[in-house]
């Protein structure tokens, strides 16, 4: 008795699904959903890598206005190439997030082309 309700409802759930699954473009249309999704988060991180690159080098720049009034221009100069390499790093950082996000988005469309 099991048996044989767990088979109809799996072959019911299979003729509900198949259809769903075989209309035009419903492979295209998760995949568009998912690059959606991975472009959005993408763009947050890119967003809050920049914002944390601003703070910082908004307090370094006023250090090296403070140490720069005082007459302190090696320590100016210190705190501003500091700053640029933490901005570059931070670019960098985001630049390695985007092509990891772009590798995965590829992934799962080959997969998805492969399925429909």
């Amino acid at each position: 008795m099991k048996k044989s309700l767990s088979i109809g409802l799996a072959a019911m759930a299979i003729g509900i699904t198949a259809p769903v699954f075989a209309a035009g473009g419903f492979w295209d249309r998760l995949g568009d959903r998912i690059d959606r999704r991975l472009d959005a988060r993408g763009e947050r991180r890119d967003a809050r890598l920049d914002a944390k690159g601003d703070r910082i080098n908004q307090r370094l720049d006023n250090l090296a206005d403070r140490a720069e009034a005082r007459g302190r221009t090696r320590l100016a100069e210190r705190l501003d190439r500091r700053g640029d390499r933490i901005d570059n790093r931070l670019d960098r950082r985001g630049d390695r997030i985007d092509a990891r996000l772009d590798r995965r988005g590829n992934r799962i469309d080959r997969r998805l082309d492969r399925r429909g």
